[in-house]
């Protein structure tokens, strides 16, 4: 198993990797698609920036530092739980196929949609991965156990 998860990751990040310098070095080209799902979100946590170029580079330094540390197996718990968080806004600016007209983006997009919540899945199960060993939530409930009276 630990040989899949060593091909897996890497296969896995790429896409965040990729797309997260894209968006670092030229994030004007993302942020008017990601307006509309920018603006809720700043308005939530206002520890983000307001200006949504700043936010979407902020996204993109999150996925590429995510992703080179999931890759790499360091932290791949938290860094796969990182990249799930940037997925979902990610998603929704980006292939929102419900506000689309044409036919054939429609359908090009519904695809990406889709690829994105599978791979919000695959993330979601690497998070929970604990390499077959308890969790720490077991662990500290096996050891209260055997610290009660």
């Amino acid at each position: 198993m630990a040989i899949f998860r060593k091909l897996a990751r890497p296969l896995l990040a790429s896409t965040f990797v990729s797309g997260g310098l894209h968006t670092l070095r030229d994030p004007g080209s993302v942020a008017p698609a990601a307006e509309p799902v920018a603006r809720p979100v700043t308005e939530r946590i206002p520890a983000l920036p307001d200006q949504t170029e700043k936010l979407v580079r902020v996204n993109g330094a999150i996925q590429v530092g995510a992703g080179l540390l999931f890759a790499t197996g360091r932290f791949p718990r938290l860094s796969a739980l990182a990249l799930a968080t940037t997925l979902v806004p990610t998603t929704l600016a980006g292939h929102a196929y419900w506000t689309v007209e044409d036919p054939e983006e429609r359908a090009a997009q519904r695809i990406h949609f889709f690829k994105n919540l599978s791979m919000l899945g695959g993330l979601l199960i690497a998070a929970a991965d604990t390499h077959g060993k308890p969790s720490l939530a077991y662990r500290s409930a096996a050891r209260a156990k055997s610290l009660a009276p």
